[in-house]
């Protein structure tokens, strides 16, 4: 391994949860948190995200999400998959609700996924844009070492 940090930051902004019912768990969270339960986003158009789930062309990929900012600039996701195979699906069919991956913000996802996969062997399991077209993701299959996958978040 190098010395050099393969994602370019330590800091971790976000952790996510698989879950089947986001309806219903987001009151959940609301409830234990102290407050209003956010708002429902879908994962957006093909055209805008253009997923890629194992490296081919994902354009039925999607899921709902509800974001909760918990403290300043690191997020709880849940995260309801649509049923159509992607790395959200796979996690739940294979392991149930649960946590499914931390993020960290990243500059130059490109070449923050060439470092992980050429140092760790992890591969790239999906990545995208955000439905807003604002930035990008990746999904990193880390767990078999780190027990949780990792996802890159870049912002533009």
């Amino acid at each position: 391994m190098t010395s050099q940090n393969a994602l370019g930051t330590n800091t971790l902004t976000q952790v996510a949860l698989v879950v089947r019912d986001v309806v219903a768990v987001r009151a959940k969270w609301a409830a234990l948190l102290g407050v209003p339960e956010p708002p429902l986003v879908d994962a957006g158009e093909y055209a805008t995200t253009q997923t890629t789930y194992h490296g081919q062309p994902g354009p039925a990929v999607g899921c709902t999400m509800a974001f909760f900012d918990v403290a300043p600039g690191v997020q709880l996701e849940l995260i309801q998959p649509n049923g159509v195979p992607s790395a959200w699906q796979d996690f739940l069919d294979q392991h149930g609700e649960g946590v499914h991956h931390v993020a960290f913000g990243v500059t130059d996802t490109s070449r923050r996924l060439e470092a992980l996969t050429a140092e760790f062997g992890w591969p790239v399991l999906q990545r995208g844009r955000y439905g807003d077209g604002s930035g990008e993701y990746a999904y990193v299959g880390a767990s078999p070492d780190l027990k949780v996958d990792i996802e890159t978040l870049e912002s533009y």
